[in-house]
């Protein structure tokens, strides 16, 4: 899913008040030990086999993270673990006086697999942040030339679990959670439809 369709769709769903939706969530989330976001969702398969489940996991998983930024990082069968790698660029922006940043994100998808449930873990451990020294109003005016640099932002250092958003950018913090937490939604509901519904809705033994 590309920025400009998770952002249509987090306005839909929560707004276009980036602070407002943020303050909100914040409300309802919390981050782990580890000071990252993390969400947990156990979901029922019915009579759906480890061996069932796998083979249409694993089939999901290969053609959803299948780039240089989107991997697969654990496979196992006999274990009936699925470990990927997302990764959405530019979930939203900041353009400040001296510099301006584009923020990534690039959530852990975790997938057990049992007979009859799987259990889903999607964790976001910090924003990965494209900076853009000397990007900002004053340098553009001044004919600077950027360099690019890149920062990790740990949430724990941004609006809204902190009060005063380290980076001096509020609303684009808030952006980043909503948009953040929009993700977790939508790769929930695609799994979830994957292993209710298989990967393109048509597959059975009768062929």
């Amino acid at each position: 899913m590309r920025a400009e369709e998770l952002e249509k769709y987090a306005k839909e769903k929560y707004g276009d008040d980036w602070t407002d939706a943020a303050e909100n969530l914040a409300s309802q989330l919390n981050l782990d030990k580890n000071n990252s976001l993390t969400y947990v969702q156990v979901i029922d398969c019915e009579k759906s086999t480890m061996e069932q489940l796998y083979v249409m996991l694993n089939y999901w998983f290969t053609a959803t993270f299948n780039d240089a930024n989107s991997v697969i990082k654990l496979n196992d069968k006999e274990m009936g673990v699925i470990i990927a790698e997302g990764y959405v660029a530019d979930i939203a922006s900041h353009l400040g006086g001296a510099n301006a940043y584009n923020v990534n994100i690039r959530p852990i998808i975790k997938v057990d697999i049992k007979d009859y449930k799987i259990r889903v873990t999607y964790t976001v451990q910090y924003y990965d942040v494209t900076k853009a020294v000397g990007g900002g109003i004053m340098g553009a005016l001044g004919g600077t030339i950027p360099r690019i640099s890149h920062e990790k932002w740990g949430l724990e250092t941004c609006y809204p679990f902190a009060e005063k958003d380290k980076h001096k950018a509020k609303k684009t913090s808030s952006k980043a959670l909503v948009m953040t937490h929009a993700y977790s939604n939508v790769m929930m509901d695609k799994i979830e439809e994957t292993v209710k519904n298989g990967l393109i809705g048509n597959e059975n033994d009768d062929w």
